[in-house]
């Protein structure tokens, strides 16, 4: 798998692992993807972003991150593991502008993350809403809920507070989908001439 666009920043990580990136997807020139990463079909990275697998664990090895399909990555979102770690951004996850993903992470398919968020050590189940500058730390968001904004999540207890996410909910993060998706096909002509 290679990308079509500049690979600027895009390199090894100590060990020499390279990211695998597929043809259909497109990656910024100014975002930096360093080391064990699969990103997948048709995904979207946006400008400034970092992605890193380069944390090697005690076996000398380096665990992944992997962006599954269609998923969007927005501008200065931080993804990384910490050493022995991995993380794992489902398929047509939406991760806004600012957000920090910090390993180990799962955020399953159809995810809405919103700006200047953090998940940490978590799992956010499918079609997860998380609010404007809300915290998730070290615990499980069952799938279809909605996390107000400035929320701060430290137990899975805590989640037991939220209602389930709503029909403009889902129209919202339909359209943020939809738009990212022109972008990327956008770019993807504009580089491919």
């Amino acid at each position: 798998m290679t990308s079509q666009v500049p690979k600027n920043g895009i390199r090894p990580n100590p060990v020499g692992d390279w990211p695998k990136i597929d043809s259909t997807a497109f990656v910024d020139p100014s975002a930096q993807v360093m080391g064990n990463v699969v990103i997948g079909a048709r995904v979207y990275v946006g400008p400034l972003s970092v992605i890193r697998a380069d944390e090697v664990d005690d076996q000398g090895k380096v665990h992944p991150v992997i962006i599954g399909e269609d998923a969007c990555v927005q501008d200065g979102v931080v993804i990384h593991g910490r050493s022995g770690s991995e993380v794992v951004i489902g398929p047509r996850a939406n991760i806004s502008h600012g957000v920090i993903v910090h390993g180990p992470a799962t955020i399953k398919a159809d995810c809405f993350v919103a700006i200047r968020a953090v998940v940490y050590d978590s799992v956010l189940e499918e079609s997860v809403w998380v609010g404007v500058g809300s915290v998730i730390m070290r615990t499980t968001i069952p799938a279809n809920t909605w996390v107000p904004a400035g929320s701060i999540i430290r137990s899975d207890q805590e989640t037991k507070q939220f209602r389930l996410i709503n029909l403009k909910e889902e129209k919202y993060k339909k359209g943020v989908y939809d738009a990212s998706a022109s972008l990327r096909d956008g770019y993807l002509k504009l580089y491919s001439k």
